[in-house]
């Protein structure tokens, strides 16, 4: 095999293995981030969101408690919740539990990441840092990549404009 032959194949191979790293990130205590993102803010606005699943490797149950980001002044978890057909918002004050071996999705629409009092927008492409504090694994830095403002997950997937088709023939 020749020397391009080679050095093309480990360029393909690193591209394929490094498009994911930025969607899984772990901790040596048993907390495993996945897919871990945010949406773009419009200018001037002064809250954002965090999104990710959470695995507790671990056979013990722990409890995400807390959460903060150099970015916002303060990070507080969120759950969202339909109540007498009202979508109601409130910061889980005793924290996020995770049974061990299971896993949590912090998704739009349930539970969420309120970074509030922005330093600066979030604009699409961005990277914001986020230190997650467990009651037992401790603290897990992660990174959320920013999607654009409606996204949905990560890799950009977004909800189109009101009163327009998902899918355009």
């Amino acid at each position: 095999m020749s020397l391009a032959s080679r050095v093309f194949i480990f360029t393909a191979l690193a591209a394929i293995l490094g498009s994911g790293m930025g969607h899984a990130q772990q901790s040596a205590n048993s907390i495993l981030i996945e897919k871990p993102f945010s949406r773009a803010t419009p200018a001037g606005a002064k809250v954002g969101v965090g999104y990710m699943t959470i695995t507790n490797k671990s056979a013990t149950a722990d409890r995400l408690v807390s959460a903060s980001s150099p970015a916002a002044a303060k990070v507080e978890v969120h759950e969202m919740s339909m109540q007498d057909n009202v979508m109601r918002m409130r910061e889980l004050s005793h924290g996020l539990p995770i049974d061990g071996g299971k896993s949590v999705s912090l998704a739009p629409g349930g539970y969420h990441l309120m970074l509030m009092g922005l330093k600066a927008p979030l604009k699409q492409g961005d990277k914001v840092p986020v230190t997650l504090n467990f009651e037992k694994a401790g603290k897990v830095d992660v990174t959320l990549d920013v999607e654009g403002i409606g996204a949905q997950q990560p890799g950009g997937m977004s909800m189109p404009p009101k009163g327009e088709p998902m899918h355009k023939m």
